[in-house]
Protein backbone atom coordinates (compact mmCIF):
# COMPACT_ATOMS: atom_id res chain seq x y z
CA UNK A 1 0.00 0.00 0.00
CA UNK A 2 1.32 3.45 -0.90
CA UNK A 3 2.12 5.80 1.94
CA UNK A 4 0.16 9.00 2.33
CA UNK A 5 2.16 12.00 1.11
CA UNK A 6 3.82 14.05 3.81
CA UNK A 7 2.80 17.71 3.97
CA UNK A 8 5.75 19.86 2.91
CA UNK A 9 6.12 22.66 5.41
CA UNK A 10 9.02 24.61 6.80
CA UNK A 11 8.44 22.72 10.08
CA UNK A 12 9.61 19.50 8.41
CA UNK A 13 12.92 20.89 7.23
CA UNK A 14 15.55 23.31 8.52
CA UNK A 15 15.57 26.81 7.13
CA UNK A 16 18.64 26.21 4.97
CA UNK A 17 16.83 23.45 3.06
CA UNK A 18 14.77 26.16 1.33
CA UNK A 19 17.88 27.30 -0.55
CA UNK A 20 19.07 26.05 -3.94
CA UNK A 21 20.74 22.65 -4.18
CA UNK A 22 24.13 23.66 -5.59
CA UNK A 23 25.12 20.04 -6.23
CA UNK A 24 22.04 19.12 -8.29
CA UNK A 25 22.73 17.52 -11.66
CA UNK A 26 20.02 19.87 -13.00
CA UNK A 27 22.29 22.81 -12.18
CA UNK A 28 25.39 21.10 -13.55
CA UNK A 29 26.66 19.23 -10.48
CA UNK A 30 29.01 16.38 -11.39
CA UNK A 31 30.80 13.50 -9.68
CA UNK A 32 34.48 13.65 -10.62
CA UNK A 33 35.88 10.76 -8.57
CA UNK A 34 34.76 7.96 -6.27
CA UNK A 35 36.78 5.31 -4.50
CA UNK A 36 34.18 2.61 -5.11
CA UNK A 37 30.89 2.17 -7.00
CA UNK A 38 30.26 -1.53 -6.46
CA UNK A 39 26.51 -1.73 -5.81
CA UNK A 40 25.46 1.69 -7.19
CA UNK A 41 27.28 4.56 -8.90
CA UNK A 42 27.93 7.88 -7.15
CA UNK A 43 26.19 9.84 -9.94
CA UNK A 44 22.87 8.83 -8.35
CA UNK A 45 23.66 11.14 -5.43
CA UNK A 46 22.98 14.22 -7.56
CA UNK A 47 19.65 13.22 -9.08
CA UNK A 48 16.74 15.62 -8.61
CA UNK A 49 14.09 12.91 -8.43
CA UNK A 50 13.33 11.35 -5.03
CA UNK A 51 15.04 8.00 -4.40
CA UNK A 52 13.26 4.95 -5.78
CA UNK A 53 12.81 1.44 -4.38
CA UNK A 54 12.49 -1.56 -6.68
CA UNK A 55 11.30 -4.59 -4.78
CA UNK A 56 13.10 -7.79 -5.71
CA UNK A 57 15.32 -6.27 -8.42
CA UNK A 58 18.95 -7.39 -8.49
CA UNK A 59 21.95 -6.77 -10.73
CA UNK A 60 24.99 -9.00 -11.20
CA UNK A 61 26.60 -6.97 -8.40
CA UNK A 62 23.77 -7.27 -5.87
CA UNK A 63 20.50 -5.58 -4.90
CA UNK A 64 19.59 -2.65 -7.17
CA UNK A 65 19.78 0.57 -5.15
CA UNK A 66 19.03 4.15 -6.14
CA UNK A 67 22.02 5.94 -4.66
CA UNK A 68 25.74 5.52 -4.12
CA UNK A 69 26.64 2.25 -2.44
CA UNK A 70 30.14 0.89 -1.99
CA UNK A 71 31.20 -2.69 -1.28
CA UNK A 72 31.75 -3.89 2.27
CA UNK A 73 35.32 -2.71 2.78
CA UNK A 74 37.82 -5.41 3.63
CA UNK A 75 40.98 -3.31 3.63
CA UNK A 76 42.22 -0.18 5.45
CA UNK A 77 40.65 3.20 4.77
CA UNK A 78 37.19 4.56 4.02
CA UNK A 79 35.23 5.56 0.94
CA UNK A 80 34.85 9.06 -0.46
CA UNK A 81 33.92 10.94 -3.61
CA UNK A 82 34.60 14.36 -5.10
CA UNK A 83 31.78 16.48 -6.54
CA UNK A 84 32.02 19.63 -8.61
CA UNK A 85 29.17 21.95 -7.65
CA UNK A 86 26.91 23.01 -10.47
CA UNK A 87 27.13 26.57 -9.18
CA UNK A 88 30.05 27.81 -7.05
CA UNK A 89 28.71 29.48 -3.95
CA UNK A 90 28.31 29.68 -0.22
CA UNK A 91 27.02 26.61 1.61
CA UNK A 92 24.57 26.76 4.52
CA UNK A 93 23.91 23.06 5.07
CA UNK A 94 23.45 19.67 3.46
CA UNK A 95 21.06 16.74 3.40
CA UNK A 96 22.64 13.29 3.43
CA UNK A 97 19.57 11.29 2.42
CA UNK A 98 19.82 7.57 3.19
CA UNK A 99 16.36 6.63 1.84
CA UNK A 100 15.92 2.84 1.54
CA UNK A 101 19.43 2.18 2.84
CA UNK A 102 18.40 0.56 6.11
CA UNK A 103 20.88 -2.24 6.82
CA UNK A 104 23.45 -0.89 4.43
CA UNK A 105 23.59 2.89 5.02
CA UNK A 106 26.83 4.76 5.65
CA UNK A 107 26.95 5.04 9.47
CA UNK A 108 29.11 8.18 9.58
CA UNK A 109 29.83 11.04 7.20
CA UNK A 110 31.96 14.16 6.98
CA UNK A 111 32.17 16.87 4.34
CA UNK A 112 35.09 18.93 3.11
CA UNK A 113 35.14 21.75 0.57
CA UNK A 114 37.57 23.68 -1.58
CA UNK A 115 37.78 26.34 -4.29
CA UNK A 116 39.59 24.94 -7.29
CA UNK A 117 40.66 26.25 -10.68
CA UNK A 118 40.35 24.23 -13.87
CA UNK A 119 44.00 23.07 -13.98
CA UNK A 120 43.75 21.73 -10.42
CA UNK A 121 40.63 19.72 -11.23
CA UNK A 122 42.32 18.15 -14.24
CA UNK A 123 44.70 16.34 -11.90
CA UNK A 124 41.90 13.86 -11.24
CA UNK A 125 41.72 10.70 -13.35
CA UNK A 126 39.06 10.53 -16.05
CA UNK A 127 35.83 9.44 -14.36
CA UNK A 128 34.37 6.14 -15.56
CA UNK A 129 30.91 5.70 -14.05
CA UNK A 130 29.14 2.43 -13.48
CA UNK A 131 28.44 -0.34 -11.01
CA UNK A 132 31.07 -2.90 -10.09
CA UNK A 133 33.99 -0.46 -10.16
CA UNK A 134 36.72 0.34 -7.67
CA UNK A 135 39.39 2.99 -8.09
CA UNK A 136 42.73 1.43 -8.99
CA UNK A 137 45.97 2.21 -7.16
CA UNK A 138 47.01 4.33 -10.14
CA UNK A 139 43.73 6.31 -9.99
CA UNK A 140 44.02 6.75 -6.22
CA UNK A 141 47.57 8.01 -6.60
CA UNK A 142 46.48 10.48 -9.27
CA UNK A 143 43.52 11.68 -7.15
CA UNK A 144 45.84 12.14 -4.16
CA UNK A 145 47.53 15.01 -6.03
CA UNK A 146 44.53 17.18 -5.10
CA UNK A 147 45.32 16.66 -1.42
CA UNK A 148 41.55 16.62 -0.83
CA UNK A 149 41.91 15.01 2.58
CA UNK A 150 43.22 18.39 3.76
CA UNK A 151 40.41 20.51 2.30
CA UNK A 152 38.42 22.67 4.70
CA UNK A 153 36.13 20.59 6.90
CA UNK A 154 32.69 22.18 6.78
CA UNK A 155 30.95 19.29 8.58
CA UNK A 156 33.02 17.08 10.89
CA UNK A 157 32.49 13.34 11.21
CA UNK A 158 28.84 12.89 12.20
CA UNK A 159 26.69 9.83 12.78
CA UNK A 160 24.08 9.26 10.11
CA UNK A 161 20.67 7.65 10.51
CA UNK A 162 19.19 4.74 8.54
CA UNK A 163 16.98 5.22 5.51
CA UNK A 164 13.56 4.67 7.05
CA UNK A 165 10.74 7.11 6.28
CA UNK A 166 11.17 9.09 9.50
CA UNK A 167 14.98 9.00 9.78
CA UNK A 168 16.34 9.17 6.23
CA UNK A 169 17.05 12.92 6.04
CA UNK A 170 20.31 13.76 7.78
CA UNK A 171 20.22 17.56 7.71
CA UNK A 172 23.61 18.95 8.74
CA UNK A 173 24.47 22.63 9.13
CA UNK A 174 27.96 23.77 8.16
CA UNK A 175 30.32 25.19 10.74
CA UNK A 176 29.69 28.96 11.02
CA UNK A 177 33.27 29.89 10.15
CA UNK A 178 32.90 28.28 6.71
CA UNK A 179 29.39 29.47 5.80
CA UNK A 180 30.49 32.65 3.98
CA UNK A 181 33.26 31.12 1.87
CA UNK A 182 32.69 30.53 -1.85
CA UNK A 183 33.34 26.88 -2.75
CA UNK A 184 33.49 25.03 -6.06
CA UNK A 185 34.12 21.40 -5.00
CA UNK A 186 32.98 19.03 -2.26
CA UNK A 187 34.51 15.87 -0.82
CA UNK A 188 31.87 13.58 0.72
CA UNK A 189 33.41 11.06 3.10
CA UNK A 190 31.55 7.97 4.33
CA UNK A 191 33.00 5.93 7.19
CA UNK A 192 33.93 3.25 6.48
CA UNK A 193 31.59 2.24 3.62
CA UNK A 194 27.90 1.84 2.79
CA UNK A 195 25.18 3.70 0.95
CA UNK A 196 23.71 7.19 0.54
CA UNK A 197 20.69 7.79 -1.70
CA UNK A 198 20.92 11.53 -2.36
CA UNK A 199 23.33 14.30 -1.41
CA UNK A 200 22.01 17.87 -1.46
CA UNK A 201 24.17 20.93 -0.86
CA UNK A 202 22.02 23.94 0.05
CA UNK A 203 23.33 27.43 -0.51
CA UNK A 204 23.52 30.44 -2.82
CA UNK A 205 25.53 30.89 -5.99
CA UNK A 206 28.18 33.61 -5.91
CA UNK A 207 28.79 34.81 -9.50
CA UNK A 208 31.48 37.24 -10.60
CA UNK A 209 29.53 40.48 -11.05
CA UNK A 210 32.68 42.45 -11.89
CA UNK A 211 32.45 41.20 -15.47
CA UNK A 212 28.85 42.41 -15.92
CA UNK A 213 28.35 45.94 -17.28
CA UNK A 214 25.59 48.29 -16.16
CA UNK A 215 24.09 48.24 -19.64
CA UNK A 216 23.89 44.44 -19.88
CA UNK A 217 20.52 42.70 -19.52
CA UNK A 218 20.78 39.71 -17.18
CA UNK A 219 18.35 37.47 -15.33
CA UNK A 220 18.65 39.02 -11.88
CA UNK A 221 16.65 36.27 -10.17
CA UNK A 222 18.31 33.21 -11.74
CA UNK A 223 19.84 30.65 -9.43
CA UNK A 224 23.12 31.01 -11.32
CA UNK A 225 23.00 34.76 -10.59
CA UNK A 226 22.70 34.05 -6.87
CA UNK A 227 18.91 34.34 -6.71
CA UNK A 228 16.95 32.26 -4.23
CA UNK A 229 13.46 31.72 -2.91
CA UNK A 230 13.06 33.16 0.59
CA UNK A 231 9.37 32.50 1.21
CA UNK A 232 6.11 31.23 -0.25
CA UNK A 233 2.50 30.55 0.63
CA UNK A 234 2.20 26.97 -0.63
CA UNK A 235 4.41 24.35 -2.30
CA UNK A 236 2.17 21.31 -2.29
CA UNK A 237 3.36 19.79 -5.57
CA UNK A 238 6.51 21.71 -6.50
CA UNK A 239 8.89 24.08 -4.72
CA UNK A 240 9.09 27.69 -6.03
CA UNK A 241 12.90 27.53 -6.08
CA UNK A 242 12.35 25.62 -9.35
CA UNK A 243 11.18 28.91 -10.88
CA UNK A 244 14.77 30.17 -11.13
CA UNK A 245 16.43 26.98 -12.37
CA UNK A 246 18.35 26.99 -15.68
CA UNK A 247 16.61 26.15 -18.93
CA UNK A 248 12.95 25.32 -19.38
CA UNK A 249 11.19 22.90 -17.07
CA UNK A 250 11.45 19.22 -17.99
CA UNK A 251 7.98 18.37 -16.62
CA UNK A 252 5.33 19.63 -14.18
CA UNK A 253 7.44 18.46 -11.25
CA UNK A 254 10.17 20.85 -12.31
CA UNK A 255 8.19 23.97 -11.44
CA UNK A 256 6.17 25.63 -8.70
CA UNK A 257 2.70 24.16 -8.23
CA UNK A 258 0.29 24.78 -5.38
CA UNK A 259 -2.73 22.91 -4.12
CA UNK A 260 -6.19 23.98 -5.33
CA UNK A 261 -7.40 26.77 -3.06
CA UNK A 262 -10.47 25.85 -1.08
CA UNK A 263 -11.79 29.44 -1.11
CA UNK A 264 -12.44 29.42 -4.86
CA UNK A 265 -15.98 30.61 -5.66
CA UNK A 266 -18.42 27.75 -6.40
CA UNK A 267 -19.14 29.35 -9.78
CA UNK A 268 -16.35 31.30 -11.45
CA UNK A 269 -16.95 34.60 -13.28
CA UNK A 270 -14.57 36.90 -15.10
CA UNK A 271 -14.08 40.65 -15.38
CA UNK A 272 -14.06 42.74 -18.55
CA UNK A 273 -10.46 41.70 -19.30
CA UNK A 274 -11.25 38.00 -19.00
CA UNK A 275 -9.49 37.65 -15.63
CA UNK A 276 -11.31 35.51 -13.08
CA UNK A 277 -12.73 37.31 -10.06
CA UNK A 278 -11.20 35.49 -7.09
CA UNK A 279 -10.13 36.74 -3.68
CA UNK A 280 -7.53 34.11 -2.93
CA UNK A 281 -4.01 33.88 -4.34
CA UNK A 282 -0.62 32.23 -3.79
CA UNK A 283 2.77 33.96 -3.64
CA UNK A 284 6.50 33.34 -3.71
CA UNK A 285 9.24 35.84 -2.82
CA UNK A 286 12.48 35.66 -4.78
CA UNK A 287 15.67 37.36 -3.62
CA UNK A 288 17.62 38.71 -6.57
CA UNK A 289 21.29 37.87 -6.96
CA UNK A 290 22.02 41.58 -7.31
CA UNK A 291 19.93 44.70 -6.83
CA UNK A 292 18.84 46.10 -10.14
CA UNK A 293 16.16 47.64 -12.33
CA UNK A 294 13.64 45.36 -14.02
CA UNK A 295 13.05 45.83 -17.76
CA UNK A 296 11.40 42.60 -18.86
CA UNK A 297 9.66 39.61 -17.29
CA UNK A 298 9.01 36.09 -18.46
CA UNK A 299 6.33 33.88 -16.91
CA UNK A 300 6.51 30.37 -18.36
CA UNK A 301 3.66 27.88 -17.76
CA UNK A 302 5.49 25.15 -19.71
CA UNK A 303 3.86 21.72 -19.07
CA UNK A 304 1.06 23.25 -16.99
CA UNK A 305 -1.91 22.59 -19.27
CA UNK A 306 -4.89 21.84 -17.02
CA UNK A 307 -3.47 23.51 -13.93
CA UNK A 308 -1.93 26.86 -14.97
CA UNK A 309 -2.83 30.00 -12.97
CA UNK A 310 -5.54 32.24 -14.35
CA UNK A 311 -3.47 35.38 -13.78
CA UNK A 312 -0.19 36.59 -12.37
CA UNK A 313 1.19 39.80 -10.87
CA UNK A 314 4.80 40.70 -9.94
CA UNK A 315 5.74 43.20 -7.23
CA UNK A 316 9.17 44.47 -6.17
CA UNK A 317 10.80 46.05 -3.13
CA UNK A 318 14.22 47.31 -2.05
CA UNK A 319 15.70 45.80 1.09
CA UNK A 320 19.08 44.40 2.16
CA UNK A 321 19.81 41.27 0.13
CA UNK A 322 20.39 39.27 3.30
CA UNK A 323 16.96 40.15 4.76
CA UNK A 324 15.09 37.15 6.13
CA UNK A 325 11.42 36.47 5.53
CA UNK A 326 10.23 38.00 8.80
CA UNK A 327 12.12 41.24 8.08
CA UNK A 328 10.70 41.32 4.54
CA UNK A 329 7.15 40.88 5.83
CA UNK A 330 7.61 43.71 8.32
CA UNK A 331 9.57 46.22 6.22
CA UNK A 332 8.82 45.63 2.55
CA UNK A 333 7.04 48.38 0.62
CA UNK A 334 5.87 46.49 -2.44
CA UNK A 335 5.52 48.29 -5.75
CA UNK A 336 3.80 46.70 -8.72
CA UNK A 337 6.25 45.90 -11.52
CA UNK A 338 3.81 43.84 -13.60
CA UNK A 339 0.07 44.45 -13.14
CA UNK A 340 -2.17 41.40 -13.15
CA UNK A 341 -1.93 39.60 -16.48
CA UNK A 342 -4.08 36.82 -17.90
CA UNK A 343 -2.03 33.63 -18.35
CA UNK A 344 -2.43 30.73 -20.74
CA UNK A 345 -1.80 27.02 -20.78
CA UNK A 346 1.69 25.70 -21.58
CA UNK A 347 2.93 29.11 -22.77
CA UNK A 348 6.09 31.20 -22.49
CA UNK A 349 4.71 34.67 -21.68
CA UNK A 350 6.97 37.66 -22.36
CA UNK A 351 6.18 41.05 -20.84
CA UNK A 352 8.08 44.23 -21.72
CA UNK A 353 5.63 46.99 -22.55
CA UNK A 354 3.56 46.02 -19.52
CA UNK A 355 6.49 46.38 -17.08
CA UNK A 356 6.34 49.46 -14.84
CA UNK A 357 9.63 51.19 -13.94
CA UNK A 358 9.80 51.32 -10.14
CA UNK A 359 13.55 51.91 -9.70
CA UNK A 360 15.95 49.46 -8.16
CA UNK A 361 14.66 46.36 -6.39
CA UNK A 362 16.24 43.58 -4.35
CA UNK A 363 13.29 41.18 -4.11
CA UNK A 364 10.30 40.33 -6.25
CA UNK A 365 7.02 38.73 -5.22
CA UNK A 366 5.32 36.51 -7.79
CA UNK A 367 1.57 36.39 -7.14
CA UNK A 368 -0.62 33.84 -8.92
CA UNK A 369 -4.43 33.74 -8.77
CA UNK A 370 -6.11 31.70 -7.67
CA UNK A 371 -3.62 28.79 -7.68
CA UNK A 372 -1.84 26.43 -10.08
CA UNK A 373 1.59 25.97 -11.56
CA UNK A 374 4.35 28.08 -13.11
CA UNK A 375 7.47 26.52 -14.56
CA UNK A 376 9.93 29.42 -14.75
CA UNK A 377 10.16 33.12 -13.93
CA UNK A 378 12.83 35.32 -15.50
CA UNK A 379 13.49 38.80 -14.09
CA UNK A 380 15.47 40.51 -16.83
CA UNK A 381 17.14 43.76 -15.94
CA UNK A 382 20.32 45.71 -15.27
CA UNK A 383 22.45 45.68 -12.14
CA UNK A 384 22.19 48.94 -10.22
CA UNK A 385 25.66 49.20 -8.75
CA UNK A 386 28.73 47.13 -8.08
CA UNK A 387 28.71 44.98 -4.95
Amino acid sequence: MAQRPQIYTKLNYPKFAELNNLASEKLGGKVLFATDDWFAAAENLLKEDPPEWREGEFTVYGKWMDGWETRRKRKPGHDWCIIRLGMPGTIAGVDVDTSYFTGNYAPRVSIQAATLAGPEERQLPQRVSGMGREASEVELTQAAKLNSQNWTTIIPMTEAKPGYHDTCHNFLQVTPATSTTRYTHIRLNIFPDGGVARFRVFGSAVPDWSSVSHSQIVDLAAAVSGGSCVGYSDAHYGHPRNLISPGRGINMGDGWETARRLDRPPVLIEDERGVLKVSGYEWAILRLGHTGTVHELEIDTHHFKGNFPDSCRVDGCLLPLDADLQYIKEKAVWKTILPSQKLHSHTQHHFKQEVIAVGQVSHVKVVMAPDGGISRVRVLGKIFNKL
